[in-house]
């Protein structure tokens, strides 16, 4: 009896290994197909808004247009705040190579008896940039900066089901010619989300919605200068979430279009998953928009029981390399 009990625990650790395995193979070929078809918007401008926030999500692919982030939940789809049973406040840094940075901070809350309100700051940019003239002399040392505030609403318009807007007001600076070129403009952001599934969420969400910078350039170029309109890819994002047990799974897809010229830009495919030990540490794994992820998190209490998170994700990105984030969220 007790030799085939030994049997049945090997038999279940080798299905255990095996699906595991497996997973990580779906989700490596996955990520891999990620990498040929999302990159053609790489180029266009607000990439900074598309490199993703906490490092929760990141670290699950940043499949998080149906979960509820405790990180930056506006970012993914600003009908999730409505959802939030306590206030949280999130600051957030990547830790990125070839001299880039990139921080945010995020307060969002409910706001009874259906709403839910937010406010956000996304900065990201690249210091210590080698200025030179047209000799090759080096001259200075640049850097450039781009900007965003969120500004989140978001209702229940029925039971499990919220509608959320989030407004952007968007700030560029480029260094031309010992003088700073500033792009101003404004954006949006529309999401759905509906709750009223057992163990599973379903959400939709535009993002970069008539998103842009407007460029004046007659100070840089007196005769040939003028203001012209940048525009943001607009992105199109269908997900959905379902927990099992201690497992949760997310996935979404999205659609990238240029609004203004009626292009397709290519599609994003994103899956993420968690597992939650002992009710207090996570470990995650996720693939997506050309990255490979894996993070953990922990969950512990400082003023209050569980009011805190830390969590950390390790990025494998191409072409740039390897990146790691790192967010602190605490709810009040």
């Amino acid at each position: 009896m007790a030799n085939s009990n030994n049997k049945t625990k090997i038999n279940d650790n080798k299905s255990i290994v095996i699906s595991c395995r497996s997973c990580m193979i779906f989700l490596i070929i996955i990520g891999l197909s990620g990498f040929s078809i999302a990159t053609d918007y790489a180029g266009y401008s607000g990439s900074f808004l598309r490199m993703g926030s906490s490092a929760r999500s990141i670290a699950m692919g940043s499949s998080f247009t149906a979960e509820l982030d405790r990180g930056f939940t506006a970012y993914h789809n600003p009908a999730g705040v409505v959802f939030l049973d306590r206030k949280q406040v999130t600051v957030l840094h990547h830790f990125l190579p070839l001299q880039r940075q990139y921080f945010a901070t995020s307060f969002s809350t409910g706001l009874p008896p259906t709403a839910g309100i937010g406010l956000a700051w996304v900065s990201a940019g690249v210091n210590d940039i080698d200025g030179r003239n047209s000799a090759g002399f080096q001259t200075e040392t640049l850097s450039t900066s781009e900007n965003a505030v969120y500004v989140t609403f978001a209702n229940q318009i029925a039971p499990g089901l919220s509608f959320g807007l989030n407004i952007k007001l968007l700030f560029s600076n480029l260094p031309v010619d010992d003088d700073n070129l500033i792009g101003k403009g404004t954006g949006f952001d529309l999401g759905v989300m509906y709750r009223n599934i057992p163990n599973a969420t379903l959400a939709f969400s535009v993002q970069d919605f008539n998103s842009k910078y407007v460029w004046n350039t007659t100070s840089i170029f007196s005769q040939d200068g003028k203001v012209y309109n940048d525009f943001f890819p607009t992105i199109f994002r269908f997900g959905g979430s379902y927990q099992y047990q201690k497992l949760l799974f997310t996935g979404d897809y999205g659609y990238v279009t240029d609004m203004q010229e009626k292009y397709y830009l290519g599609s994003i495919y994103r899956l993420g998953a968690e597992y939650t030990w002992q009710e207090q540490y996570y470990f995650r794994a996720g693939v997506g928009a050309a990255r490979v992820s894996l993070g953990v998190g922990m969950n512990y209490s400082l003023w209050k029981v569980k009011d805190a998170y830390l969590d950390y994700a390790f990025i494998y990105e191409l072409p740039t390399g390897i990146a790691h984030v790192f967010t602190y969220a605490f709810n009040l």
